[in-house]
């Protein structure tokens, strides 16, 4: 726990917290390379096909055949963008660590292809590059008028990507609804809905959740799953009567959760506490270990808390096994520790 700063932050799992593109040899899957084999195939029939349009073997219409030429050529580039595009995925976007990481490079891969083959293709049509450019110009503006709203949350999709509200697989909160993300498109976010209206606890309710991504530019997002700290802090509460012993009851619920949630917890609050120190943020206690304390209830009782970490999806599990052990242990002293009947929650 004396570690420096510098020290934390260069233990594997921080550094994977930090920075989530870690590399690593990567190679082409049997079908990745039947891909490949197959662009080189198409890109050697383009070849004998514009040799023979551009020898005139085939007897056409000049004009018809200046268009086929085009075309072959428009082909050509195609194959080639999407070859690229394939290795890119499968030796760069590949290598990538994180799941969440490569799952929005892709997305970002397979849009940018979408434009280039557009532009390819509007080239195919358009001698004159500018006027291509002028007509993709001019369709923009008119889709753009039209479609308003699509456009926002294209905005906001792009936001997501370069703020990172949330990911991929984070547990968030926005407006009222509550889940894990499951996709984020260009248009729409969708959610795993866990709780909702017909359960009190976390778990998932079977149901999804979609809304615009234009939501996150005025909306707040509770990310529930930051990489660097993912987990929040939970309590469990009793009520006890004013006699207990507050010294045994704050020492055995102490014990138990600490034994229950581990020492993993502990060094990340350290890691933590440290990578806080840097920022200009002060006077904020992180507490690393369970904390006990005791509070007057609005009725005759005492109410004894333990707080703790918890990973955000865990809560409801961990909660159950400590109310478990911590009644076990308190009941199993009743001489010092008692509880009101039927009220202890």
């Amino acid at each position: 726990m004396n570690e420096t700063a510098e020290q934390i932050s260069k233990q594997p799992e921080v550094r994977e917290a930090l920075d989530q593109t870690r590399g690593k040899k990567v190679r082409a899957q049997a079908k990745d390379k039947f891909w490949f084999v197959t662009h080189a195939l198409l890109l050697i029939g383009c070849g004998i096909l514009y040799y023979l349009l551009a020898s005139h073997f085939v007897p056409l219409p000049l004009p018809r055949v200046e268009m086929l030429l085009r075309l072959v050529r428009g082909t050509v580039m195609v194959i080639v963008l999407l070859a690229m595009a394939k290795a890119v995925s499968v030796y760069a976007i590949g290598s990538v660590a994180d799941a969440s990481t490569r799952f929005t490079l892709k997305r970002i891969v397979r849009l940018i292809v979408a434009l280039l083959v557009a532009i390819i293709a509007l080239s195919v049509f358009f001698v004159n590059w500018y006027t291509a450019l002028i007509s993709v110009g001019v369709l923009s503006v008119i889709v753009g008028l039209s479609v308003q709203t699509p456009m926002s949350s294209f905005i906001g999709w792009i936001y997501i990507l370069v703020r990172r509200p949330y990911r991929v697989g984070d547990r968030i909160e926005i407006d009222d609804a509550t889940g894990d993300v499951i996709d984020v498109g260009y248009f729409d976010t969708t959610l795993w809905e866990f709780g909702g209206k017909y359960l009190s606890t976390d778990h998932p309710s079977g149901r999804i959740i979609k809304f615009p991504n234009s939501k996150v530019l005025s909306t707040m997002v509770f990310n529930y799953s930051w990489p660097l700290f993912p987990y929040i802090w939970n309590e469990v509460k009793f009520q006890i009567a004013y006699q207990s012993d507050l010294e045994f009851v704050a020492t055995t619920m102490q014990k138990i959760t600490e034994e229950e949630i581990g020492e993993d917890m502990i060094e990340r609050v350290e890691v933590y506490r440290n990578l806080l120190a840097r920022t200009p943020v002060d006077e904020l206690e992180v507490r690393e270990r369970p904390r006990v304390i005791f509070r007057v209830s609005d009725n005759t009782w005492l109410e004894a808390i333990v707080r703790y970490l918890v990973p955000p999806r865990d809560a409801g599990s961990v909660k159950t096994r400590l109310i478990k052990k911590l009644l076990a242990a308190l009941n199993a002293k009743p001489e010092k520790v008692m509880f009101p009947k039927g009220d202890a929650r």
